[in-house]
């Protein structure tokens, strides 16, 4: 890497700096590529500034809450930048929750505006969940001109047009100021509330601070020291709304002048033209993602794949065949990482430069300590290959949860943070994870928290109770199953059951099946146990609990 570059744009002390620089740095380069139309830093920079102008003149300001609501597209990069250097701060949300789940987040929050594209999907649940002020950025401003015409003549049904008086249109924004109030800012000072299960599965808001993320791209950079700065190009599958998109494809991209062709979602077909078309040299992904490339090459040449240079991901288990396929075809190995949003990023990551072990997430990334101590008395620290909780100390890890502090008192032992996941380090310091702790679900890289699929079948009237859990997916790594019982006199079937989850939850949330019992197991103390559903699933479909 560019040391000079490095010391100057990486070594910021908060994030609107370390944007200014690289737009000075890398002014006529391709910043953003998406639906096959392009902006260069300078042009990106001249927009977040105008945003940010826009942003303070509607209040956003020190301490003001800005939720971001969006896919994939150049305003999710624009308005992060955007509320940053107004000196507000970034709260991250998926945009395939439905309305009671943004109004919930919102709530915790406390978001008083949102930002949502002019798709009806994404902001109608919007409105819906009550957001008093909401900035409106329609798609025919960011799309090729052809496609923007196809987009509002050919599916117009899709478009939103509101006549709200909550909605604040961007034309609006970006009148008056091109240039904002410049605000004193602290590398300590809250960036951005990154919404995660932790260790309970209730959502909660992750204190991020601009130092926690910048640590985090200079360790994630450092994993792979042969980046060219201003010369590569990355494909931006994962959500940027996701810690991994958030810190790997937009953030450390931007540091080091990359481009990043930016894709509102994974459709096998798009991604190998995109891939043919722009020749991305980066390409960060999960394993369901890695699975449907694989499988598409088995009928394509290998040369499709030849520009990339640098593969790499985390979000869920890796398979180890499904790696030594990728480098059997591609000669290329693959940059697995293990981290959390708690802690801004990844925390153990294998590089481009030591050695692999099959099976491992590699080692404790720069200035951070992997410790792993006893689940039953976390005081004690266990010793090479013991098997325990993995916890960790670094620059990356989050202040705590919003407005949680009895949360926070469990999330932390001794100064160092609680996975929730179960591992061992070997001698030579590599991590191994073997199970978890958390009740999470990790669906093609997604959370799933099976406590919102359990809350939800539980509004339903016949249902008395309710339990999730992950079963092994060939396709997507895990998927949710629900395990109902009804109530005294109850009649209802599992396709009445799932069609009354539609609008509970989000798509990503919806089981694979639901399955009606007359009793479900319960431990000693009468909760409903999920381990011998587990156990019990396992048998019943023992080759896919290998997988």
């Amino acid at each position: 890497m560019d040391t000079s570059l490095e010391n100057d744009a990486i070594s910021a002390q908060t994030l609107p700096d370390l944007f200014d620089r690289a737009a000075e740095h890398f002014a006529g380069r391709p910043a953003l590529w998406f639906m096959g139309r392009r902006w260069r830093y300078r042009d990106l920079a001249a927009m977040v500034d105008r945003l940010a102008a826009g942003l303070q003149r509607i209040g956003v300001g020190p301490g003001v809450k800005v939720g971001l609501c969006l896919p994939n597209t150049p305003y999710s990069v624009m308005f992060f930048h955007a509320v940053l250097k107004a000196g507000g701060i970034v709260v991250n949300f998926n945009p395939l929750y439905v309305a009671r789940e943004i109004a919930a987040q919102m709530a915790d929050s406390e978001t008083t505006i949102m930002v949502a594209p002019d798709l009806a999907r994404i902001l109608d649940p919007v409105l819906k969940a009550g957001a008093k002020r909401v900035i409106l950025c329609p798609m025919r401003d960011i799309l090729p001109p052809l496609k923007a015409l196809a987009l509002y003549t050919l599916k117009r049904r899709e478009i939103a047009s509101p006549r709200d008086q909550h909605i604040i249109p961007l034309a609006s924004l970006l009148r008056g100021d091109r240039r904002p109030t410049p605000i004193s800012r602290a590398g300590s000072d809250l960036a951005v509330l990154q919404y995660t299960g932790g260790t309970t599965g209730t959502p909660k808001g992750a204190m991020l601070s601009d130092s926690n993320l910048l640590a985090c791209m200079r360790q994630t950079l450092a994993v792979a020291p042969e980046v060219q700065p201003g010369e590569e190009r990355v494909l931006a599958i994962l959500p940027l709304f996701h810690v991994i998109g958030m810190t790997v494809l937009m953030n450390c991209s931007l540091a080091i002048g990359a481009e990043i062709i930016l894709l509102p979602r994974f459709a096998l077909d798009d991604v190998m033209r995109t891939i043919i078309k722009t020749r991305p040299t980066i390409f960060p992904a999960v394993p369901t993602i890695l699975t449907a490339i694989m499988t598409a090459m088995a009928r394509r040449p290998p040369g499709d794949l030849a520009s990339i240079r640098i593969w790499n991901g985390g979000g869920a288990p890796f398979p180890s065949e499904l790696l030594a396929r990728l480098t059997a075809l591609t000669g290329r190995r693959f940059i697995e990482a293990y981290g959390l949003s708690e802690t801004s990023g990844a925390i153990v990551s294998n590089t481009t430069f030591s050695p692999i072990k099959p099976g491992s997430v590699g080692r404790a990334v720069l200035d951070t300590v992997i410790e792993i101590r006893d689940p039953e008395y976390p005081e004690r620290v266990l010793g090479v290959g013991e098997k325990g909780e993995i916890c960790v100390r670094g620059p990356q890890v989050m202040a705590g949860y919003w407005r949680r502090p009895e949360e926070n008192a469990r999330a932390f032992v001794d100064g160092a943070l609680r996975t929730g996941d179960i591992g061992y380090l070997d001698a030579d310091g590599y991590l191994f994870i073997v199970d978890r702790i958390k009740d999470l679900i990790i669906a093609g890289g997604y959370n799933i928290y099976p406590r919102m699929i359990e809350e939800a079948l539980s509004r339903h009237p016949a249902v008395a109770e309710a339990v999730a859990i992950g079963i092994p997916d060939p396709y997507r790594g895990q998927a949710p199953k629900a395990f109902v019982t009804l109530r005294p006199g109850a009649n209802t079937d599992a396709a009445s059951l799932m069609a009354f989850l539609d609008g509970e939850i989000s798509r990503i949330e919806m089981p694979k099946s639901i399955e009606i019992r007359e009793t479900l197991p319960k431990t000693m103390v009468g909760k409903l146990s999920k381990k011998e559903l587990q156990d019990e699933e396992a048998r019943l479909h023992p080759a896919a609990g290998s997988l």
